[in-house]
């Protein structure tokens, strides 16, 4: 059997085993092994030695328990609770002001946990009930909820991006600094988007009268629950960006400091401490098996010249241009993200696509963001976006399904727009990584 015939037999059956149920990380890294042995005989078995050896020694991925840690803390503290309560009052008066306000809330979020379900999860269980009690429509208030979870992955602390960093070699660091514009680039267009559309259909999202009519200490009380996460940031980033601290050092000083401020508002107990230490293990975990997967599927990749077959298969034999072939990897995650989450498309086609990519002459922090993008896109596209089913199991029984689904379709318009723009114009994810790092 080719070389090229076997590397599609691993993949197929890769992807068997994943409609059959199995776990993402025994899958990939049972195929992994098992065509190790068949390929190399007992020399095989160093594979997998040394991708557990390589993941020990990566330092950065000491990050990942620390800024879930970070999430967690925050999250188990209640510190959202007071964030709606701030965008209530500073908002309220707008018209549309608590959907956008809703945005600034999951930009928060995100900020604090870099997970997309825990900004899908805080946006359904505090901020969806509100809207719908205040008169705003359903279908556009679950489609904000929907979009600007979406922001959970891309703007730092990014866990997702941590995982791509590890599997494409590239530097966590700059793949979280590159998200940081695009981020907040689609966030500023929710916002233009809902503000247009309340404006154009005032009923959609009604004004609240009497927000404006608290007192001025009240506002500046609250305002500084906002400014608590950001606090947390930027005593996390700040020191990152100038150089006076690593990576896994900035890590640290965020847990410490969400840990202290949980502490500093008196919500802090034993309990929820117990629960976010649980939490973090579990999924540090969980990713970390991932990852060893995913590193001894690449390594039997790479062995058998897979990358450059298919490389000479799309440009010399089929005569597609890099950016068709790059336009067709996007296409491929939208399809897989109908039944696949964003860490299982990920470590699927990473082996396969993160090198194709390099190959072609593109930039793999670049790439990293529009993977990012794309998977979030793929999350809320109809009919098993991930996104979708995660709603109706949290949203109230007032909210359909078909509502969920006509939700959706404004915003993944605007999330392909951001898409277009950071194609057409990679210095949007990169020009504040060359910054940074060029200093």
């Amino acid at each position: 059997m080719s070389q090229e015939y076997i590397a599609i037999f691993m993949f197929a059956t890769m992807m068997v085993m994943l409609f059959t149920g199995q776990r993402v990380f025994g899958a990939i890294g049972a195929v992994a092994t098992i065509a190790a042995l068949a390929l190399w005989g007992t020399g095989g078995q160093d594979i997998p030695f040394s991708a557990t050896m390589k993941l020990m020694k990566w330092y950065p991925l000491l990050t990942l328990p620390m800024f879930i840690f970070m999430g967690y803390v925050l999250s188990e503290s209640r510190l959202a609770d007071d964030l709606y309560r701030m965008f209530h009052v500073w908002f309220g008066s707008v018209q549309g002001g608590l959907a956008i306000g809703t945005i600034g809330l999951m930009v928060l979020v995100s900020a604090m946990n870099g997970l997309s379900v825990a900004g899908m999860a805080i946006g359904a269980t505090i901020a969806l009930p509100e809207l719908l009690r205040r008169g705003y429509d359903k279908v556009m208030v679950t489609g904000v909820i929907q979009a600007g979870s979406s922001l959970g992955i891309l703007v730092p602390p990014s866990v997702v991006l941590v995982l791509y960093a590890m599997i494409a070699r590239q530097p966590v660091g700059q793949l979280w600094l590159a998200g940081i514009v695009p981020g907040l680039m689609m966030a500023a267009m929710f916002v233009f988007y809902i503000w247009l559309r309340c404006r154009l259909q005032p009923e959609l999202g009604p004004a609240m009268p009497n927000a404006g009519n608290v007192p001025r200490a009240e506002k500046l009380k609250l305002l500084g629950a906002g400014a608590l996460p950001l606090a947390i940031f930027a005593a996390m980033m700040v020191p990152f960006v100038n150089g006076w601290t690593s990576l896994v050092e900035s890590s640290a000083v965020g847990a410490v400091t969400a840990l202290v401020a949980s502490i500093l508002k008196g919500r802090m107990s034993w309990k929820v401490l117990e629960t976010c230490t649980k939490q973090t293990l579990g999924i540090s975990c969980m990713f970390m098996w991932i990852i060893l997967a995913a590193l001894g599927f690449g390594a039997v990749f790479d062995g058998l010249g897979a990358v450059k077959a298919i490389d000479n298969l799309f440009t010399e034999q089929m005569g597609l241009s890099p950016w068709m072939i790059l336009i067709l990897m996007q296409l491929s995650f939208i399809v897989m993200g109908t039944f696949l989450d964003d860490t299982a498309m990920l470590v699927i086609v990473a082996p396969l696509y993160v090198p194709l990519v390099g190959v072609l002459g593109f930039d793999l922090i670049w790439y990293g963001v529009l993977y990012t993008i794309t998977t979030q896109i793929a999350y809320m596209t109809p009919p098993f976006g991930y996104n979708l089913f995660l709603m109706r199991a949290m949203a109230p029984p007032e909210v359909s399904l078909y509502d969920i689904y006509r939700s959706i379709v404004p915003f993944v318009g605007v999330m392909v727009l951001a898409l277009i723009l950071i194609m057409a114009f990679p210095q949007i994810a990169l020009w504040l990584p060359e910054y940074v790092y060029g200093k």
